[in-house]
């Protein structure tokens, strides 16, 4: 796919105080499995974590949006995302966190691939897609990842906010000399 303005993207990425998520197909693949007993499995890409923990180490806000979910919830408590919502509303919970952090619509990243996802992608100062979302999103997305949904987009949006707001040198340091 050929990329959208990449220069505009990277002077909306500067902006960013807050990325939030959706998870599936974004933060998975849309995958879901089924064991034996009926309960429904996800898969989720280490360098996902990853990335929002680079975020977050940087002082970027996370958050992700999605509906209930006992294994989404429990892979958010694994990597440390203390902004987990659980709801199909998401532009109220949208508006919910934009007041309660003080920060405005331009200062937000929203990363979606569906069509519920477009509501609050057409509000944020910077829309993303993943490279296998659905033409809709991609049409109102500011940049398309090259990973797909479930394969590394946190961890490619994280490199690209962090690289473009000067704070990616740094974070590498950091890791290198002292880990996590």
């Amino acid at each position: 796919m050929m990329q959208k303005n990449v220069a505009q993207a990277v002077e909306k990425a500067k902006k960013i105080k807050l990325v939030v998520f959706d998870v599936h197909g974004v933060l998975t693949d849309n995958t879901v499995i089924y064991d034996d007993e009926g309960r429904r499995l996800r898969a989720f890409c280490h360098e996902d974590g990853f990335g929002c923990n680079a975020l977050m180490l940087m002082g970027v806000e996370v958050a992700v949006i999605t509906r209930k979910s006992k294994s989404v919830a429990a892979r958010m408590e694994d990597i440390g995302i203390k902004r987990f919502y659980q709801t199909k509303e998401k532009i109220v919970q949208y508006e919910q966190l934009l007041e309660e952090l003080g920060i405005t619509d331009e200062e937000v990243c929203y990363v979606g691939d569906e069509i519920i996802d477009i509501g609050v992608m057409k509000r944020v100062g910077f829309a993303v897609a993943p490279s296998d979302a659905k033409t809709m999103a991609m049409d109102v997305a500011h940049w398309v990842t090259e990973k797909a949904g479930g394969k590394g987009v946190a961890r490619e949006l994280a490199e690209f906010i962090l690289e473009a707001q000067g704070k990616w040198g740094t974070f590498c340091e950091k890791v290198m000399s002292k880990g996590w």
